[in-house]
């Protein structure tokens, strides 16, 4: 869906006079609508690719912090170009970091935070505060409002539809001195959201006083460190917070695909005699898959014995570990890093899952999902002639991060998944030290 602009131009203001101007606006200006009664949405757009592959002329402007086709095609071609292995994905930070190497001074005008995606703004937020971080670490804070109003049916409920803007831009020194800003925009009584859209590798302190335990938590453990990215999820889950992982919703169609795979009453009783799960993902960052080999673990009741790294053949370790299931019987469980020809948006995308049973008095039955076909055919080596295949494409839905985070917002959500509050646990353990 299409992003638009706020209805007014932002108005760049001085820091100390944002927040009476907001009071002012609701009082004054917009007087007779008190804005929606929703919720507040904070963001911290850093948006480090779109402004490199910028600075670097690579691509034109404006800033938006959207992951629009003309960008990502050309980071693809970025990935190649800077030597970089061809797995990496594009929201890898390697490549913003290869490219951050790079000379070049082009530069494009700064919509970060102006832009409001149309996929979030028909739920109505109250405020919407954006962080926006400049690759000039030295510059000083500058700060812009403006009133918003989505596209609603004319009439009394549109004028309570409406809510604010509010944009921080600067070096992420002044942004982190401008927490007590921040902090002052947020409206206690309503719910509030922290997006956290980049990196969980940087600026811990910034995302430590956004996202208090009171406050619903949006992160992709896709991004950053692996041990990092998952000890933060589990930690944040622990201490009661609602954490939404846009890594585990892309797991989505796979979770999907694999339970109908099963729901024929003749294929159900075979997940009781699982012997061995092996998964291929893209590249170096193994989180995904290992969030879908817990739930599947945590559904079927699997006890984790032990867990360790593998050769990944020149791409990185894998990861290897042993189950045990209900019955005492292993489970043999293998990650393995793949090559790619193209690179993927995100890291660590799924390639392929094998899963097979062995029932008693009946053939081995081994299930292969895919992303495409071609990534089933290291999957179908090893001795499949003597069982009953079972081989599916599993459709991969094109959704930006607008669209995941729409979703969030129109569900409430206002604690954590059941099922990713189970599986990040057993996600974290599956990670060798």
């Amino acid at each position: 869906m299409a992003a638009q602009l706020t209805l007014q131009s932002p108005l760049a203001l001085p820091p100390t006079e944002v927040r009476s101007y907001l009071e002012r606006l609701w009082s004054t200006d917009l007087e007779g609508s008190k804005g929606a009664a929703t919720f507040t949405l904070v963001i911290y757009e850093a948006s480090w690719l779109q402004q490199q592959l910028i600075r670097t002329g690579l691509i034109d402007g404006p800033i938006t912090g959207l992951l629009e086709r003309p960008l990502i095609e050309q980071a693809k071609q970025a990935v190649v170009a800077s030597g970089l292995p061809l797995s990496t994905a594009v929201m890898d930070q390697r490549l913003a970091w290869a490219l951050g190497q790079r000379g070049g001074t082009h530069e494009a005008e700064d919509l970060r935070g102006q832009f409001v995606d149309s996929a979030i703004s028909a739920h109505r937020p109250r405020r919407l505060i954006t962080l926006a971080p400049t690759l000039d670490a030295a510059r000083p804070l500058e700060t812009l409002v403006a009133a918003f109003c989505p596209l609603v049916d004319e009439g009394a409920a549109a004028a309570q539809a409406c809510g604010d803007v509010a944009v921080l831009r600067g070096g992420r020194g002044a942004l982190e001195q401008s927490m007590p800003l921040v902090e002052s925009l947020i409206e206690p009584g309503l719910p509030c959201w922290i997006w956290w859209n980049s990196s969980l590798d940087e600026a811990p302190e910034m995302l430590a006083s956004l996202a208090p335990a009171g406050r619903r938590l949006v992160v992709d453990s896709s991004l950053g460190a692996p041990r990092r990215c998952i000890d933060l999820v589990v930690e944040r889950i622990e201490a009661g917070q609602a954490v939404n992982d846009l890594n585990w919703m892309r797991l989505r169609t796979w979770r999907e695909s694999l339970a109908m795979v099963f729901d024929p009453p003749a294929r159900r009783d075979a997940l009781e005699h699982v012997v061995q799960l092996d998964i291929d993902v893209e590249g170096d960052h193994p989180l995904k898959g290992l969030l879908l080999a817990a739930w599947i673990a945590d559904r079927l009741g699997w006890h984790l014995v032990s867990s360790f790294a593998v050769d990944g053949d020149g791409l990185g370790n894998g990861v290897g570990a042993e189950f045990q299931r209900t019955d005492g019987a292993t489970v043999q469980f293998r990650l393995m890093p793949v090559p790619v020809g193209v690179p993927r948006i995100h890291p660590g995308a799924l390639v392929g899952l094998r899963l097979i049973c062995q029932p008693p008095e009946r053939p081995a039955l081994c299930v292969i999902l895919c992303s495409e076909s071609g990534g089933c055919m290291r999957l179908e080596a090893g001795g499949m002639a003597s069982m009953e295949l079972l081989e599916e494409v599993v459709p991969v839905p094109n959704e930006s991060e607008e669209m995941e985070l729409a979703r969030l917002l129109g569900g409430g959500h206002d604690t954590t998944n059941p099922l990713l509050a189970a599986a990040a646990p057993i996600a974290a353990r599956l990670l060798p030290l």
